[in-house]
């Protein structure tokens, strides 16, 4: 019987081109793992920036009361406009979305009699990729399991 010469090219042309998907396949999944550690990255740089402005826009509120200092928002919109005030005083410019959950509700630490707010937080159970290397003010989460372990909280001095 002949050998089809023909035949085995045929063959050897279809295992080269299974082979070229698989790598390219591969290669898809690479660069897809890549890019989703670097939106994660970019969320947790969000989530840090979004989470100081809080912060400061609380110390703002408890800094600048006519009055008394020291008083706290007792909601998040208080940040927005605070009552206190005759004209428009606004420590916060609009309330942000959570970059990890898109979501505009957060997590909130109040005072230990719960009539105020001291921080937020937010409300994703996943799991943060960076774990170390915070900035002064963040240095508590090191560590942390969650990123509701991120509480941005105002200390007063």
């Amino acid at each position: 019987m002949p050998v089809d010469p023909i035949g085995r090219q045929r063959g050897l042309t279809y295992i080269a081109l299974l082979l070229v998907i698989a790598l390219h396949g591969a290669l898809l999944a690479a660069a897809g793992s890549v890019w989703h550690t670097a939106q994660k990255r970019e969320k947790e740089r969000q989530l840090l920036f979004i989470g100081d402005q809080f912060r400061r826009a609380i110390r703002s509120y408890a800094q600048s009361g006519p009055g008394i200092k020291g008083q706290l928002p007792k909601t998040l919109d208080e940040l927005l406009l605070d009552p206190r005030f005759p004209g428009v005083k606004r420590h916060l410019r609009k309330i942000f979305v959570d970059p990890v959950t898109w979501n505009k509700e957060w997590g909130l630490v109040k005072t230990p009699d719960a009539t105020a707010i001291i921080g937020v937080y937010s409300l994703s159970d996943e799991a943060p990729l960076k774990t170390a290397n915070f900035q002064p003010p963040d240095q508590a989460f090191e560590g942390a399991a969650t990123y509701a372990d991120w509480k941005f909280v105002y200390k007063p001095q």
